[in-house]
């Protein structure tokens, strides 16, 4: 795993070694193990390497072809590089490393875009075809892996994080109010939009071309998502589709044991990680695994189940497993958010600093763990949210139901108030057109209460599981941890898309008749009784876990931060962001935002996601907005350390 970056002077200027070099430098933590750089006329390339396959200079980047004509940095692991480097050899490649970075390189030389296809793990990377003056960029399926672009004047750029852009004299960290009412909205990013103007996130399973000679960035999407039921005919036995799926499991987790330093595994008591962890124990003796827990003492209500620990302990007692615990308490939010908020750059998703300490727990042992994400999103985790939305007139019904619930933070009805201080072009934005938008390559019928969970299905996994790994990679790389997701893999998403809604959720019929009238009051009641997803996947893996695990009840990997909030950690609340010397009311009112906030204080509704995000918010503008990272890096920047560059498109490295 690694960080790559890289500039395109698009006026054919040369690109200035000491500013690649300082976009490089501050990726080190990506990559601490080696770093390098090509410069070639109005080309700049970095990288910085963290050592997982072949651990000799031969796998040092950036990494040109035999001919010379090609030049890649690349981060990720193709798990199925030795099959495709096979294939290389057998049409006349010859390989010069061990590595999974020459076989990606030479597939593309050998298949061009074609090789997207047949690539098999997490990826992002850069090529530079020096014939044709061209960069080539690329994502994995799923979008594991980050990649970050932007055009400043005459100059693309790209990274593989936001700070890295930052550091070239032309970047500045401007906010994008627009990125403000998103993120506000569904407290996450459903477009390539960030925090920061003019920057963007490349998306999942795109491919970018960017020629010297018309200057114009061309993208197109190589692979979606595409969950449908299947027709009668097509359908399977249950046993059939378990043991399919028992198979495709046990592969995938090997596939991705592949690896030249240890790999370890993350266990937080439930059935996803735990299976992992069961199957990689199976190859890996006395395999080290990594739980954290909470201090429970102030939690209440739900949160009293939080904690892990003890399924965590039973299971590494059954895999005999090397297992490390961290307990974090109500100050380690505090304690990480600075360190955490530097590194994440663009807030996603939900709470992400126990996966912080995950990562720097799991990080101080070793190079490579692996994750349980992806398997409530292809196999349906979360039916009370799908469920919310299965009886519709129509798609646009569907759209209203469904957008409502997404709003994770403020409801429409609450934003123009809220968002007063902001332009009005940005209070205007059309978020349920964003929202709209998600599906409009999703081609399903809508005909059944199926098709509509299969929707949601596509829905969540375009949008809550990119988020889930965006912040997953860059809350391990902080660490210098390479986070490895077997649910993830090709072969195992392609069986979970064809898999029968009824093989994934079991009361359907029950609970068409409940959502037929909402919810409302009762939401307590209509969440205890669709708490019943990935059923396929709890009979296929109950062989690797106990059964008190395989069936027990869906928990997510959350702090009691619902009553920290408003128990020990309301001193650091009021302090951050009950004040209105606080810096978001800059941008958001106070006195909308304050009421919203004693609503959870006070125990008249839970806040804590809004809490969460404002906390973020305000630590986002501290670290962002400061004249340290807004400082453009002079054009005399001096070059020390263990890097050289060379002429004429030369690659250099320690």
């Amino acid at each position: 795993m690694c960080g790559l970056t890289g500039i395109l002077n698009l006026n054919g200027a040369p690109a200035e070694p000491g500013v690649v070099r300082a976009m490089t430098d501050i990726l080190a933590h990506r990559g601490p193990d080696d770093c390098g750089l090509y410069i070639d006329g109005p080309i700049g390339l970095g990288h910085q390497r963290l050592s997982i396959i072949d651990l000799t200079y031969a796998g040092a980047q950036p990494m040109k072809s035999d001919d010379g004509r090609f030049v890649i940095v690349y981060n990720g692991e193709v798990y199925n590089f030795r099959e495709l480097r096979s294939e290389l050899e057998s049409a006349g490649h010859r390989f010069q490393s061990q590595t999974d970075t020459e076989v990606v390189l030479k597939a593309w030389i050998e298949w061009g875009e074609d090789a997207l296809q047949r690539l098999n793990g997490m990826f992002a990377f850069a090529i530079w075809d020096g014939v044709e003056r061209e960069i080539v960029l690329a994502r994995d399926r799923y979008g594991i892996k980050p990649l970050y672009i932007a055009q400043a004047g005459k100059t693309f750029l790209f990274a593989s994080e936001i700070k890295s852009l930052l550091r070239h004299p032309a970047m500045s960290a401007q906010l994008d109010q627009s990125g403000i009412v998103e993120y506000l909205t569904f407290q996450n990013f459903f477009t390539p939009r960030t925090l920061f103007r003019g920057v963007e996130l490349l998306p999942a399973a795109t491919l970018a071309r960017l020629s010297l000679a018309n200057g114009k960035l061309r993208q197109s999407q190589y692979w979606d998502w595409s969950f449908a039921q299947p027709d009668k005919n097509e359908k399977a036995g249950k046993q059939e589709y378990v043991e399919e799926l028992h198979r495709l499991f046990a592969q995938a987790v090997e596939r991705q044991l592949v690896s030249d330093v240890p790999v370890s595994s993350y266990l937080s008591g439930g059935i996803d990680s735990g299976a992992v962890s069961a199957v990689a124990a199976s190859s890996i003796p006395y395999l080290r695994t990594f739980t954290v827990g909470f201090d429970l003492r102030s939690a209440s209500g739900l949160e009293l189940a939080f904690d892990e620990r003890e399924s965590a302990e039973y299971m590494s007692y059954l895999f005999k497993t090397e297992h490390y615990e961290m307990v974090l308490k109500a100050g380690d939010m505090e304690r990480a958010l600075p360190t955490m908020t530097y590194h994440l750059e663009e807030p996603r998703v939900g709470q992400s600093y126990p996966n912080f300490y995950a990562a720097k727990l799991a990080g101080g042992f070793g190079k490579v763990v692996l994750s349980g994400i992806g398997g409530d999103e292809i196999f349906g985790g979360y039916p009370w949210r799908y469920y919310r939305a299965v009886v519709n007139n129509d798609f646009e019904h569907y759209a209203d139901k469904y957008y409502q619930y997404w709003q994770r933070l403020i409801p429409d009805d609450k934003r123009g108030a809220l968002l007063a201080p902001l332009d009005s072009d940005a209070r205007d934005l059309d978020t349920r057109a964003i929202f709209r938008s998600v599906f409009q390559s999703h081609d399903s019928e809508l005909n059944r209460p199926e098709d509509y969970i299969n929707h949601s299905l596509y829905f969540e996994a375009k949008t809550f599981l990119h988020g889930l790994l965006v912040v997953e990679d860059k809350l391990s790389m902080a660490h210098g941890l390479e986070t490895r997701v077997p649910f993830l893999d090709n072969d195992l998403v392609d069986f979970a898309m064809r898999v029968p809604v009824e093989r994934k959720l079991g009361n359907l019929g029950e609970v068409v008749r409940l959502n037929e009238n909402e919810p409302g009051k009762k939401t307590r009641r209509y969440f205890e009784r669709t708490r019943d997803g990935k059923l396929i996947m709890r009979n296929a893996l109950e062989k690797f876990v106990p059964p008190e695990v395989s069936k027990a009840k869906k928990q997510g990997f959350s702090a009691p931060d619902a009553s920290w909030f408003k128990g020990d950690s309301i001193d650091y609340v009021q302090r951050r962001v009950l004040t209105p010397d606080a810096r978001i009311y800059e941008l958001l009112d106070f006195d909308c935002a304050g009421k919203l906030l004693n609503e959870h204080i006070e125990g008249r509704s839970n806040r804590r996601l809004l809490i969460w995000s404002l906390l973020q918010l305000e630590q986002w503008l501290d670290t962002f907005q400061s004249d340290a990272m807004s400082k453009p890096v002079p054009s005399g920047y001096e070059e020390s350390g263990n890097v050289g560059i060379s002429g004429s498109g030369q690659v250099a490295a320690q």
